[in-house]
């Protein structure tokens, strides 16, 4: 088991060191996270029909006021980071993966519900209309998976407070070594992350269970004072250390591991 999970850990670093996609080099294309945020996409793609694969569904929401017009919360890292994270996926499982296109959709769309796990970053903004929040709810019960990540600080408080409508009688638990989604592919044992821009801010990692029972299924993970696709975005680019990206691949396979196998 050891040796395993050594080859695939040692897989991964081959895999990050050698990304390169099409395109990946024009960074100027491309809406940026952090500092290094390019002008966001003035439209975004057609969703593709569903055909079985594995396709990475990102949530899109309204921002009040102005819409943030030159900094669209919800796109942050698209599309590289979700690009550069199925292809390690492909390469690294069996799972049949899309790696050319992501879906776009509001958590009330209908075709959500053929799309069994989906992405939400800048949790901090996000303020789903009662449509959504009981779509999600509705998501989530049978049999859907949410990552949120990209948020920090004071975000927690509305990330939290939106969270209450959607369940309010569940409370997020602080994860770690011994949850599941922590040794679903890879096994975590290090939780010494930090922000990526924000490095004297500690990385934390949440969930909410079934009933607030971490023995049932874990239907939501939280990367708090994290921000996992940015690592991603830029795997490509020397912008950050090969240990950082490593990471970041390393806890989203397990999170889609742990996801398609509860």
């Amino acid at each position: 088991m050891t040796t395993w999970r050594a080859l695939r850990a040692m897989t991964l670093a081959v895999g990050v060191a050698s990304l390169s996609l099409p395109g990946a080099g024009a960074a100027q294309d491309f809406p940026r996270g952090g500092g290094r945020r390019s002008r966001p996409p003035t439209e975004f793609p057609t969703n593709v029909p569903y055909d079985g694969r594995f396709t990475f569904a990102r949530i899109r929401y309204d921002v009040p006021m102005d819409g943030f017009r030159n900094d669209i919360k919800w796109s942050h890292d698209y599309p590289r980071g979700e690009r550069h994270f199925t292809k390690i996926l492909g390469e690294l499982s069996t799972i049949r993966v899309r790696t050319e296109v992501s879906n776009i959709f509001a958590l009330d769309d209908p075709e959500l519900t053929k799309y069994p796990i989906a992405y939400l970053c800048e949790a901090g903004y996000w303020r789903p209309t009662d449509s959504e929040v009981l779509a999600l709810r509705n998501y989530l019960l049978k049999g859907g998976f949410i990552i949120f990540d990209d948020f920090a600080r004071n975000d927690w408080m509305n990330f939290t407070a939106q969270m209450a409508r959607v369940f309010p009688k569940l409370k997020p638990m602080q994860l770690g070594p011994a949850d599941r989604i922590m040794d679903s592919f890879y096994r975590i044992t290090n939780f010494t992350y930090n922000h990526p821009y924000m490095r004297d801010t500690p990385a934390e990692f949440w969930g909410y269970y079934e009933n607030n029972d971490r023995n049932k299924r874990l239907i939501a993970i939280v990367n708090y004072n994290n921000d996992l696709s940015e690592s991603w975005e830029y795997s490509d680019e020397g912008f950050w250390p090969i240990e950082l990206s490593n990471e970041a691949y390393k806890l989203g396979i397990n999170y889609l591991i742990y996801a398609f196998t509860r």
